[in-house]
């Protein structure tokens, strides 16, 4: 039933309470959600709740999105994703020793030679990003810095979901190779 309707179409169904759309909207994209959690969480039943909860915030949300920020599964995507991470960020399975606290807070702190070293490594990884093609580059922040999935960016790029695979991975063996060669001219 639902292989001539538009992801748009499904969404605005979806939040419309239509029954067929709504389930034709979870079936299209139950696997995906529930894929992205997991891949965050690594607990298969902590991964259903999230997903249960991005349907519901799909639900409630459906008549904000934007077309022009994105495709509808890149947007629920995100929604399961950003779940995913509150979910892990909530997840501590060690308390933290309050007597421990003063000596993490002068650990996370940069001091002077940090900032020098961080500021240092920040330069040597622009420099880097500059010598890869440029949707490669793209494709490398987007993965790596952003935390987008392959297909997150292939459809943000408009292009197969192969070309966005290859296209991180060449960036990256690139992008190895030349901060190897950075710290070689280093030593």
């Amino acid at each position: 039933m639902d292989e001539g309707i538009s992801d748009g179409l499904l969404l605005a169904g979806f939040g419309a309470r239509d029954p067929q759309l709504a389930v034709a909207f979870v079936r299209r994209f139950q696997r995906a959600v529930f894929g992205t959690a997991f891949r965050l969480v690594s607990d298969p039943g902590m991964a259903e709740d999230i997903a249960q909860q991005a349907f519901e915030h799909a639900w409630r949300f459906a008549d904000s999105y934007d077309v022009r920020r994105g495709a509808v599964r890149t947007w629920l995507m995100r929604i399961a994703h950003n779940l995913a991470v509150d979910a892990v960020r909530m997840r501590r399975t060690v308390p933290v020793d309050l007597n421990e606290m003063d000596w993490l807070v002068v650990t996370l702190t940069p001091g002077p030679e940090r900032l020098a070293l961080a500021g240092e490594g920040r330069a040597q990884l622009r420099r880097s990003l500059a010598g890869l093609p440029a949707e490669q580059a793209r494709a490398v922040v987007m993965a790596a810095v952003h935390g987008m999935t392959a297909r997150e960016i292939a459809d943000i790029e408009e292009i197969p979901l192969g070309t966005a695979k290859s296209r991180i991975r060449a960036g990256m063996n690139k992008l190895h190779a030349l901060l190897q060669a950075q710290d070689s001219d280093y030593d």
